[in-house]
């Protein structure tokens, strides 16, 4: 004899979808939190390595704010003395947030700059992400130059067509600089 569908019927067999559903997802987040987290931890400290000078240790994190807004950054040295700091800033871009991490030396100097991610039009702001833009920021010192693109009486050299992403990636490092004078003024007031 058939099963007779009814309110009660189908009520109980969507709870039991719904609990069972949930055990999995419940099972399947308790086994992948911990590798998640430990890829999450070695991409920070891979874009870390990328953008401030070789150090000794583990970088210590921190964050600041500035300007009403947290910004995250690591505090890297060797051999006991400050060797700089990655800095975790994003602007807006064409497609959205772009996210950068951005290394300045102890002396001020933009060390290198790596796209942590974005979401700009494929072919053209996304290049954003190659060398042939990226590596501009490369020993940048803004003491000497400035952060905006030519367009806008600054140095940075545009992608053709990506206005907006360059100004967004040297707004980015710009903001990197003035956390990075914030980091020192705070590490200042202690002394």
């Amino acid at each position: 004899m058939a099963v007779q569908s009814s309110f009660k019927n189908m009520t109980l067999c969507l709870f039991a979808v719904c609990i069972v559903s949930s055990a999995l997802l419940a099972a399947v987040y308790a086994v992948t939190k911990e590798p998640i987290e430990v890829a999450e931890h070695a991409k920070t400290i891979n874009a870390i390595a990328q953008v401030v000078p070789e150090f000794d240790g583990e970088p210590v994190s921190d964050t600041i704010e500035v300007a009403g807004k947290k910004y995250p950054y690591y505090a890297v040295s060797k051999a006991g003395q400050p060797a700089g700091y990655a800095v975790t800033v994003s602007a807006s871009g064409y497609g959205g947030a772009l996210t950068l991490m951005v290394g300045v030396t102890a002396d001020r100097v933009i060390y290198n700059t790596t796209v942590l991610s974005q979401s700009e039009t494929p072919g053209l702001g996304a290049k954003c992400t190659e060398p042939e833009f990226a590596d501009q920021f490369r020993n940048w010192n803004p003491a000497e130059k400035v952060l905006k693109v030519r367009k806008d009486g600054g140095d940075v050299d545009a992608i053709t067509a990506s206005t907006i992403t360059s100004r967004a990636y040297s707004l980015a490092v710009e903001t990197a600089v003035t956390v990075y004078d914030a980091i020192v003024a705070e590490n200042n007031k202690g002394e």
